[in-house]
């Protein structure tokens, strides 16, 4: 392998609000490598995190526009970069490592990709990754948690699925990944990741109905996963059901002790100790083990508590709420996905 293009890759991908650290072992690079072949890492390291023409971007390397458009383009397909036409205007840029580059492997993880992942997460990749803020995913509440209108607008994902247009689903990469390193403990469906969007998409393998999407978003929360999405305030176009055992962003929090690894949602979970019978199924359906059951009644540890609703909806007597956080704890996500970046840069003292 010739690093070099894998170097100039992982650097490139670091200096993005997500960040992309290296390791001692520079496992990082056999996670590209894996990836992107030689050219195509070559390619992405000149991108940047700010979408450029095609024409831009062919002058700045001195190579043709209609060479650079096709593979700029066949890497598009591919998810290992972002790209979009508007008004007749093809632009591109580099794509994070996550949420972007990683996510858009499921179809592809292996047992090699999968080890390789663990390796990058144990050596520091997690860390590196996980504790700025703003974090990368929040929660949302489990929408059956909660009466319609004590729902923050930002926090209505039923709302969002119902005025989109084309849907997709996807397998979740991480339980894929810990399928593969032997190291699931969850029996938590795979088939879970919703895409959306309000464009009209033609059909693809993986497209859905609107229905079916409504249907996912009730079956999760019925299991017991937490609803993630990008933390932004608007532009939310995919909803994670994440387990604590499995996905990167909750395993932050119960492997890595990464406090602030997805934001909370602005809701915290009480209990009712006069309905409350023991039973236990809140402490079972808790993906951070913010809920424990003692001398026969469940209490929630609100220093864990995510807020994200699912103790109230698997409670058999209704002894569970979710409360809406006082006005003065309220967080409000950032506005949009660049005012999101602006703050991990300047965080990651990158601006």
């Amino acid at each position: 392998m010739n690093a070099d293009a894998y170097e100039r890759l992982a650097k490139a991908l670091d200096l993005l609000p997500g960040g992309y650290p290296p390791t001692k072992s520079h496992v990082e690079l056999l996670i590209l490598s894996k990836i992107f072949s030689q050219e195509e890492a070559l390619l992405a390291s000149h991108l940047t995190g700010t979408s450029e023409a095609v024409d831009a971007i062919a002058n700045r390397l001195s190579l043709p526009v209609a060479e650079i458009a096709g593979k700029l383009g066949a890497m598009q397909a591919k998810g290992i970069i972002w790209g979009y036409e508007r008004d007749g205007v093809h632009k591109f840029r580099l794509a994070p490592f996550i949420v972007g580059i990683y996510e858009s492997q499921w179809e592809v993880m292996d047992h090699e990709f999968s080890h390789l992942v663990e390796q990058y997460w144990n050596e520091g990749g997690m860390e590196g990754i996980m504790r700025y803020e703003p974090a990368l995913h929040r929660v949302v509440p489990a929408q059956q948690a909660l009466k319609k209108e004590f729902i923050l607008p930002y926090d209505d994902i039923k709302q969002l699925i119902l005025q989109a247009r084309s849907f997709e689903l996807r397998d979740c990469i991480c339980r894929k990944q810990m399928d593969l390193v032997d190291n699931r403990r969850c029996d938590f469906p795979v088939r879970v990741c919703l895409n959306f969007s309000v464009k009209e998409s033609p059909a693809g393998r993986n497209s859905i109905t609107q229905e079916e999407a409504i249907k996912v978003l009730d079956q999760t929360e019925e299991v017991g996963l937490v609803h993630t999405v990008s933390n932004v305030a608007t532009g939310v176009h995919y909803v994670c059901n994440c387990c604590g055992c499995c996905c990167a962003i909750l395993r932050g929090i119960t492997q890595f002790g990464i406090e602030h690894s997805v934001a909370r949602a602005n809701y915290y979970a009480v209990i009712d100790t006069e309905e409350c019978n023991g039973c236990g199924t809140c402490e079972e359906r808790c993906q951070v083990g913010a809920c424990s059951v003692a001398d026969g009644i469940a209490t929630i540890d609100l220093t864990k508590c995510l807020g994200c609703g699912l103790c109230v909806t698997g409670c058999p007597t209704e002894a569970a709420k979710l409360k809406l956080k006082p006005d003065a704890e309220i967080i409000t996500p950032p506005g949009n996905y660049k005012v999101w970046e602006q703050e991990r840069l300047h965080n990651r003292g990158l601006i």
